[in-house]
């Protein structure tokens, strides 16, 4: 069975949420429109964005005692925040575009989601509650939502397995569907029947002795890889004496051998191994 596109979403609560982006994606015409069109996504869900830029602490301070207790409160600074009486969204403008909309659509998973959207009167958002390994049950719903309406439910790794497998792949997809790399990638991986997974590091920090070193950001893997290797637990940091190390591009190389700095690791199906280091994989960094 295919794990639900977020941390620890059950299947049930997966098909739930798949449920009412394909009921949105349906209502608005979405489908094989590339990027999904998220003006007429918001329009169908009644939720209305503030294009100026008003979230700053004095605002966010005014929406807190607006929200009477009823508050979904960020644990970082509010990049989004969603009024549910006034039905409105506010985002920080200063983060990245692609960032602003899979944020606008995360709002409108806590507007339109049935279960949701009578909980609280303000529910504010900041990188801790959006970040998939560290979002509540709430906030991950939100998140799944956003990923399926952005990818179009099966529509993005439909059209994946049309093309070779490699990392590439999503990376040339993710400007058609208005996604970040990452988002691409995760999607790819965790939608993926083959045995992958992706391991994202920080930038290096050059490091006297050591050359540099870089701390491990976040991971996620296919069904398939886990079920082959088990849960992977990887190094929470690497120098270029280890062997993932020895893949990061350092100074102003941005790729190693003509392959992403995010490395991916692939292994043959009939593989039996709990141990990717003594499997026939292929690391790409």
């Amino acid at each position: 069975m295919k794990r639900p596109d977020d941390s620890t979403l059950t299947p049930q609560q997966y098909a739930l949420v798949r449920r009412e982006a394909a009921r949105v994606l349906s209502a608005c015409g979405a489908a094989g429109k590339f990027p999904t069109p998220i003006d007429d996504v918001m329009s169908i869900v009644n939720v209305h964005e503030v294009k100026e830029d008003v979230l700053d602490e004095n605002f966010v301070q005014k929406m807190r005692r607006q929200a009477s207790g009823a508050l979904k409160r960020a644990l970082s600074k509010v990049i989004g925040l969603f009024d549910a009486k006034s039905r409105m969204i506010f985002i920080d403008r200063s983060i990245k575009i692609v960032r602003q909309t899979f944020i606008r659509l995360h709002e409108a998973g806590h507007a339109v989601m049935p279960w949701q959207r009578d909980l609280y009167a303000v529910v504010e958002d900041c990188e801790q509650t959006i970040e998939p390994t560290l979002a509540d049950q709430f906030d991950r719903e939100a998140n799944v939502f956003a990923s399926e309406i952005l990818f179009q439910l099966d529509g993005f790794s439909n059209q994946a397995e049309e093309h070779e497998f490699g990392i590439l792949t999503p990376v040339r997809l993710c400007k058609q569907y208005g996604a970040s790399v990452y988002s691409a990638v995760r999607r790819y991986v965790t939608h993926n029947s083959r045995a992958c997974a992706v391991v994202v590091f920080n930038p290096p920090e050059l490091v006297e002795g050591d050359g540099f070193r870089a701390t491990l950001r976040r991971h996620v893997a296919s069904t398939r890889f886990t079920e082959i290797f088990g849960e992977i637990h990887w190094p929470d940091v690497v120098t270029p004496g280890d062997e993932l190390g020895d893949l990061i591009p350092v100074g102003k190389r941005r790729m190693s051998g003509g392959r992403l700095r995010s490395w991916i690791a692939t292994a043959s199906d009939t593989s039996a191994s709990p141990n990717p280091s003594r499997s026939p994989t292929r690391f790409s960094c």
